[in-house]
């Protein structure tokens, strides 16, 4: 293995051909604080901005945790005593579930505003269309509790 400083400072290793960061050097660049020798202006913050929505974001984690416990209830109260409350209460829950987790991916791996944008509003759609067909299935048919209840009987 071979080593090599570059003209910012940066201590570069040479092996099998591949130029990497030693780990040293990466967590001293993720400080807010320069590297010396370091001539670049950005900085990758760990922590949240400031000036964003701290307190909405607070709320929304904390809505994710209870309707992921919500669901855990539901689960077992859905086999215990099925119901078309308990069926409604379910398709409800599990489509916003489903529409939070989905939009964090939406977030995380979709970039540029405009394909964001379509996306999300893509996923609102899905999320709707999902709520809407589950209603129908509950109102219509058998409902949630009692169609698993019979796929466990197969």
């Amino acid at each position: 293995m071979l080593e090599s400083v570059n003209k910012s400072g940066w201590r570069l290793a040479f092996c099998q051909r591949e130029w990497f960061v030693k780990p040293a050097h990466i967590s001293a660049f993720l400080q807010d604080r320069p590297t010396p020798g370091w001539t670049g202006t950005q900085h990758i913050h760990l922590s949240p901005n400031r000036h964003s929505g701290f307190k909405a974001a607070s709320l929304h984690w904390t809505s994710e945790r209870a309707v992921s416990v919500l669901l855990l209830g539901l689960l077992p109260a859905e086999y215990l005593n099925p119901c078309s409350a308990m069926d409604y209460s379910l398709a409800a829950v599990l489509t916003l579930h489903s529409h939070w987790g989905l939009g964090q991916v939406v977030t995380d791996y979709v970039h540029g505003d405009a394909s964001q944008k379509a996306a999300k509003a893509g996923l609102l759609a899905l999320s709707a269309l999902t709520f809407a067909g589950l209603c129908f299935f509950n109102y219509h048919d058998v409902g949630i509790c009692k169609a698993i209840a019979m796929l466990w009987k197969l």
